[in-house]
């Protein structure tokens, strides 16, 4: 039986009845890496004996009748920033090659704590920063629609496992789009959370006040299924929030008549590709054939999100990256004479050329003359966005927009033009600024390539927008399909 393009919440009635094994189930999902890899390079690192040995220990719960979770066997991949202990964790950095974290993050406890199988570390833009998984210290991974282009990014790699069948479930992390861009560009889904909502404990940070832990999958329903297992407090991460536990997954099913959807204005103007406006405005209409009823509205200040952004993100990374110095983490350039010929040679060998610009940069709008002038106005145009959005989402259940602007791009097509690869997180940057839950799923194909529709919602209110997208999905059928990678 093939069971690498079956969703997870079919997966899961399989193992409970016994009709296959935890065990062959992981072999054939790592069959699958071992096909596909040598073309895709979705992977950093691949645990194949722990993750059969997990599977055998999930097979024998279940044959000696011990309670086990209904996820035992499951495998799941996790972008390469996310502490695993037992598995090196590099964020795609020469800086932290071989590096083995000594703890799990909350994340990882969780996974475990539900008895899932961990596969293996994908690959990812370097520290997360970027939009195409081509910043990776070691290779890019590629679209396995179109191994010519890139899986978008920063979680490019979780993205293209999920896509190609070499696992049916990944964790990524969202700091400006680095799920929602590589989930469209793949044709699967991806949830960035509200922020608060997936404790960040263990997550390597890029910039602290927009990271957030999010999840890739081949469907809706796999989306609320990981989710009630990832979220949750955690007192070791002070932007944790308490909130009550939720079933993702009970009400799903529900109308979504009489919901209102806002259509903002601002998302469908200049540099938006015409015929991705065309398969969002009918994904729209889709809904409006729910009873749904779709509105225009205006976020008069989204104009701003991608310049407040690439001055807030980049800030935060300077400051967060400062530990990476040869001496407190990182390897360490030993030849130096000198404490500051050390320090100034592993950063220099240790770092990439993208990861070095948005230091400088945030350097440059933190230093003494230039703080009030760029990131203390960032920090107020951030304030007036949330306001907007607050604003608008008091009317509305949800906003529809595009995910990206454009299809995947081509390899090496963007990489010397900095500006126009930040330019493809123009429709995703606002959900991180304010916080809220935003999702990306399929909406149809144009030259050969996904699209994906955006969805933002009120935040914490994940149950009502995964409820939303999956009265979409089912009434598109463009539930995910296995990418034609082999």
């Amino acid at each position: 039986m093939e069971l690498i393009s079956k969703p997870i919440h079919e997966l899961i009635g399989l193992l409970e009845t016994r009709a296959i094994s935890a065990e062959e189930l992981v072999r054939q999902f790592l069959d699958r890496i071992d096909q596909v890899e040598p073309k895709l390079k979705a992977f950093i690192s691949v645990d194949r004996e722990g993750a059969i040995r997990a599977a055998k220990a999930a097979d024998q719960a279940r044959s000696e009748g011990r309670a086990c979770s209904r996820l035992a066997g499951i495998p799941v991949a996790l972008k390469d920033n996310i502490c695993t202990k037992g598995i090196p964790t590099t964020c795609a950095s020469k800086i932290l090659e071989g590096y083995m974290s000594p703890y799990d993050a909350y994340v990882v406890e969780r996974l475990r704590s539900e008895e899932m199988v961990i596969i293996g570390k994908t690959n990812m833009d370097e520290f997360a920063m970027g939009t195409s998984t081509e910043n990776s210290a070691f290779f890019p991974t590629r679209n396995p629609w179109d191994l010519s282009r890139v899986p978008g990014g920063s979680s490019g790699g979780s993205a293209a496992a999920v896509a190609s069948g070499e696992v049916p479930a990944a964790l990524g992390s969202d700091t400006g789009g680095s799920i929602r861009t590589p989930a469209a560009y793949c044709g699967v889904v991806g949830l960035k959370p509200s922020y608060g909502l997936v404790s960040r404990y263990g997550l390597v940070s890029y910039a602290s006040s927009l990271d957030q832990i999010g999840l890739l999958t081949g469907d809706v329903r796999d989306c609320a299924i990981m989710l009630r297992v990832i979220a949750g407090h955690d007192s070791r991460d002070s932007t944790s929030v308490q909130t009550e536990p939720v079933d993702y997954e009970a009400n799903l099913d529900e109308e979504v008549a009489g919901m209102v959807i806002g259509l903002p204005k601002e998302y469908y103007g200049a540099g938006i590709d015409p015929k991705i406006m065309e398969l969002v405005l009918e994904a729209a209409r889709t809904l409006e054939g729910l009873g749904v009823r779709v509105e225009e509205v205006s976020i008069p200040t989204l104009d701003y999100a991608l310049a407040a952004y690439y001055v807030i993100a980049p800030a935060e990374a300077s400051s967060n990256l400062a530990r990476y110095d040869g001496v407190r983490y990182g390897c360490r350039y030993d030849r130096a004479t000198d404490s500051v010929s050390m320090f100034m040679e592993t950063r220099g060998r240790g770092l990439g050329l993208e990861v070095k610009r948005r230091i400088i940069m945030g350097t440059y709008v933190l230093s003494a003359g230039y703080y009030d002038q760029y990131y203390r106005k960032a920090q107020q145009v951030r304030t007036l966005i949330r306001r907007d959005f607050e604003r608008v989402l008091q009317h509305c259940d949800a906003l529809i927009t595009p995910t990206t602007p454009t299809i995947a791009f081509k390899l090496g097509e963007k990489t010397e033009d900095p500006l126009s690869m930040y330019m493809s997180d123009v429709c995703t940057v606002a959900a991180n600024l304010v916080g809220i839950p935003a999702i990306s799923l399929p909406c149809g194909m144009h030259e050969g390539c996904p699209v994906g529709v955006q969805l933002m919602g009120r935040k914490f209110d994940e149950a009502r927008l995964l409820r939303i997208a999956y009265a979409y999905e089912q009434a598109s059928g463009l539930q995910m399909k296995k990418a034609p990678v082999a």
